[in-house]
């Protein structure tokens, strides 16, 4: 089987020898430009004659053709010079032109160098793969049944199947077919059940790296120290609040690989910019290349990249007024903008600066290097983003956050002519509880709701906290009837969750209310429908979902 890095090493390859392929007729092109612009000095030829230049200077030595670079840098510079210098050129101005074309073709007569990979880190694969199940499983050690049923029906909304052992697992043969995810033992069992110690060895002989969690009436050192000598990953005392249980189980049970980094390269040379995306999706990025500048407003909403890699030179926009039309729009000031140039200009630098650019990399750049770059700054702002757009209390988008994905998501369904629910929830009676039991508890409902949806809803759909007690939902390709099914499922089983206060328990339910693009047009339209549908719920009684129209 053939390695990551030697996977790579095929495809820049692939891509080198596909340059070179294509060199002759870029070569042709410079001449011709040449050859034009002799015979009619303007400026149109001259920049035409300049970007051709350009396009080698940042591109040949990434692929090998190092003498080609640094013989198109030198014409670029001189070009560069002339193209800011209103009057023609003097005859020794041309001469010295001609000649540096002709260096140029010498150039790229002369065999490209080796391919020199970084070592790159390739992640293991995980030796066993857990599937996929829209549940977990949990193994519960208990002997108390009242207690093994509070803990069923209190973990079950949010996706935790408990399979409850109270005897030895001698024979079973389903224990080394299940796949699951955590113990959770009570502590008292090993006084009552008197095979408990049994039990557990005979678990993690099947399953030996699984996560235990001790349940216990004490929580004194001793207790504590006994569990930890066990290799517990947690301890919950009696009475369990079933909040901070499910969170150290979300925890543990957390599969998702970590997001890659979104990587929008905007290069007008297809070769360059293949070659770079090649590196960066090696490293385990996910990169979508723009060739045409003039595009980029719908590659931005759509791809959502976490960092911009720009061409500053490029035909029919720069990358300086690409960065300026790209800043001009709220959605996308904070991402972070890195220029690829093989000139560096200090004033052009300067100016990208002002504009937000967050650094240069100069062409060519080794592998590493630009991985280095893009990932350092890509992981800075990823870090940011997740603060800025997060609520403190429930870790869903904040308010505004939420309402900025809801523009993107309504104009991505704009664009594929698909369907789209926005909804609108509101728990039910909410101030009743924190004038009730306080606002910790309070704090509490509103936590295990946001958990819930979080594990209920796809990672496509969008989950916002809008405000106090309410939340927003957007779920892409999602029709009304389809919408109304899974928020009633959502509240029979928030329906179901004991919230603790001290010694007492209550439950509580909540409302909603859907409206769907289309009919309704754009996200002011979504919001204030899906708003008056939520009210109708509340005035027929709350506890319910109502679809507008």
């Amino acid at each position: 089987m053939i390695d990551s890095n030697q996977a790579l090493e095929k495809q820049l390859r692939e891509l080198r020898d596909a340059y070179a392929q294509a060199l002759p007729d870029r070569i042709q092109n410079i001449l011709v430009a040449w050859q034009t612009l002799q015979a009619n000095w303007e400026k149109a030829s001259l920049r035409a004659l300049y970007r051709l230049v350009h396009s080698l200077a940042g591109s040949g030595a990434t692929f090998g053709f190092r003498a080609l670079s640094s013989a198109a840098r030198e014409s670029e510079l001189y070009l560069q010079g002339l193209l800011e210098n209103p009057h023609l050129p003097s005859s020794e101005q041309i001469t010295q032109i001609s000649a540096l074309v002709q260096e140029i073709k010498r150039a790229a007569e002369i065999q490209p160098d080796e391919i020199d990979l970084p070592a790159l880190t390739v992640l293991p694969s995980p030796s066993v793969t857990i599937p996929e199940h829209e549940n977990h499983l949990i193994y519960l050690i208990e002997g108390d049944p009242a207690l093994a049923t509070i803990l069923v029906n209190q973990l079950s909304p949010f996706g935790y199947v408990l399979r409850i052992f109270r005897a030895t697992t001698d024979g079973d043969p389903a224990l080394k077919k299940d796949f699951p995810e955590a113990i959770v033992l009570d502590a008292s069992v090993q006084e009552s059940l008197p095979r408990a110690n049994e039990i557990l060895a005979q678990i993690r002989l099947a399953h030996p790296n699984l996560p235990l969690i001790v349940i216990a009436s004490r929580g004194d050192f001793p207790s504590r120290l006994h569990a930890a000598r066990m290799g517990s990953n947690a301890y919950f005392t009696k009475p369990i609040e079933i909040s901070a249980l499910t969170l150290h189980l979300d925890m543990l049970t957390a599969h998702k690989a970590p997001e890659p980094y979104r990587i929008l390269i905007i290069e007008d040379d297809k070769d360059l910019a293949e070659h770079n995306a090649a590196i960066l999706c090696q490293a385990g990025m996910k990169v979508h290349v723009v060739t045409d500048p003039t595009i980029v407003t719908p590659a931005l909403i759509e791809f959502n990249p976490g960092l911009i890699l720009m061409d500053l030179y490029m035909p029919t926009v720069s990358g300086l007024e690409l960065a300026a039309v790209i800043r001009q729009q709220e959605a996308f000031v904070s991402i972070p903008i890195v220029f690829l140039s093989a000139v560096a200009n200090p004033d052009i630098q300067l100016a990208a600066m002002r504009l937000g650019a967050d650094d240069f990399l100069a062409k060519p750049i080794q592998a590493d290097h630009l991985i280095s770059s893009v990932s350092s700054r890509a992981q800075r702002y990823t870090s940011m983003r997740y603060y800025m757009t997060r609520d403190s209390l429930t870790g869903l988008l904040n308010h505004t956050a939420t309402e900025e994905r809801v523009e993107i998501e309504v104009s991505r369904a704009r664009r594929a002519n698909t369907k789209l629910a926005y909804v609108m929830i509101d728990i039910d009676h909410f101030k009743l509880v924190n004038d009730t039991y306080g606002h910790p508890v309070g704090d509490r409902v509103l936590k295990n709701l946001s958990r819930l949806l979080q594990q209920r809803f796809r990672k496509a759909d969008v989950i916002g906290r809008y405000g106090g007690e309410e939340f927003a939902l957007v779920l892409p390709d999602t029709d009304g009837p389809t919408a109304v099914k899974i928020l009633d499922d959502l509240r029979e089983a928030f329906g179901k969750i004991r919230h603790q206060a001290d010694e007492k328990e209550f439950s509580i339910t909540f409302s909603a209310g859907i409206a769907v693009y289309p009919p309704y047009g754009d996200a002011v339209k979504l919001n204030d429908t899906a708003d008056k549908a939520l009210y109708l719920a509340k005035n027929r009684g709350r506890n319910q979902i109502v679809l507008a129209g």
